[in-house]
């Protein structure tokens, strides 16, 4: 009688691979449970910090008609629970973008290993710039921003936001922050990993910058300006994947983006430089959101200036190497006559190719040979 062997298989735990491929499953289960908690009195109040904006206050829209009122926000530490929520949202939005349209878009065009990353990270960041470009133009123009540039330093500090304005930030924080598990998720490769982070950092820093210091106004123009250059960008790249001989999008991304960093200074300084410096109220006050000093206005203007330095000098640096790449392959061939010894040598030449080359003539080869005997 067969004794049966006990199984010596362990428990289904969550493995590496496992996470991998189902990580927007769950993500989406670990959101749906914030916003399950909304239905149950009980975990409600807790639920409504991760998914709704906290810190509104009511005032009256103008001082004459103290009947109309509207709500405004200013920014505290529940922000962070709902910068998390968002940053799952993200997560998944991520991943229905990779899934139902680069993932299809990839296998029709059998790209290879590196232009396969490099496509994908160009579909995703050309998606969220656009976004990010149609939502803040949208909060530019009905808040009079380009009607009155003043409004980027007059009544400074900007501590009470719009909806549209904090949601803005706190949806721009959020899918900074969910680069950083993306980077797992997407299986990106170590030596790409530190350029990731540097230009996630930067991201992070000034947005986190322009918000918790109360320039959100110059911080949104900013924001808009550098992403529809960045936008040209990845689009192009998009484009010159499908087609190599495509050029005319750098072209024109080269040009804007000088322009774009030009332009950033000049608001920079503009803003804080002159507009700030000449402000009656230059005392630092936590109650009030004023940081309107003069270590902080140096502070804003010194890592303005250092970041459109190192994107110009990164720029530059690429610029040159495809210069070198296209300079090299443009330039002509120089050919050598092929030299034909004498004896056995040049028989064996004829058979095999003139010193180790194929001749153009391939009647003298052996297998032209045996085809015309037969």
């Amino acid at each position: 009688m067969a004794i049966r062997k006990k199984s010596t298989k362990s428990p289904p735990v969550l493995s590496h691979e496992f996470i991998l491929q189902n990580h927007a499953d769950i993500v989406s289960c670990v959101a749906m449970v914030f916003l399950l908690g909304l239905m149950f009195e009980i975990t409600a109040k807790a639920s409504i910090i991760f998914v709704t904006l906290q810190y509104n206050v009511t005032v009256p829209t103008t001082e004459e008609q103290a009947t109309e009122s509207a709500s405004l926000y200013y920014y505290g530490i529940k922000d962070l629970a709902t910068v998390f929520f968002y940053m799952l949202v993200a997560v998944i939005i991520h991943a229905i973008i990779q899934e139902y349209v680069l993932d299809k878009i990839n296998r029709r065009m059998h790209f290879s290993k590196t232009k396969h990353s490099k496509f994908n990270e160009s579909g995703q960041l050309s998606a969220f710039y656009l976004f990010s470009c149609i939502w803040g133009t949208f909060i530019l123009v009905s808040e009079n921003y380009i009607s009155d540039p003043t409004i980027l330093w007059r009544a400074y500090p900007h501590n009470l936001m719009t909806f549209q304005m904090k949601f803005f930030y706190i949806s721009q924080l959020a899918y900074w922050f969910h680069a950083f598990p993306e980077l797992y998720f997407q299986k990106t490769k170590k030596e790409d990993i530190p350029r990731q982070l540097v230009y996630i950092g930067l991201y992070l820093f000034h947005i986190a910058g322009a918000y918790l210091l109360n320039l959100n106004h110059l911080g949104l123009v900013l924001l808009v300006l550098h992403y529809f250059v960045e936008f040209l960008f990845h689009i192009s790249r998009l484009f010159y994947f499908s087609d190599e001989k495509y050029q005319k999008g750098f072209s024109l991304w080269a040009v804007l983006f000088v322009l774009g960093r030009l332009l950033t200074l000049i608001l920079s300084v503009l803003t804080v430089g002159f507009g700030l410096a000449r402000a009656e109220n230059q005392k630092l006050d936590f109650s009030t959101g004023n940081f309107n000093v003069l270590a902080v206005r140096i502070a804003v203007l010194a890592s303005i200036c250092i970041t459109q330095a190192f994107m110009m000098w990164k720029f530059i640096n690429f610029q040159l190497r495809r210069w070198r790449e296209h300079s090299t392959s443009q330039a002509p061939t120089v050919k050598k006559k092929p030299t034909v010894t004498k004896g056995r040598s040049s028989r064996k030449g004829t058979e095999n190719g003139v010193n180790g080359t194929v001749t153009s003539n391939g009647a003298d080869s052996p297998r032209n040979r045996k085809d015309k005997s037969s």
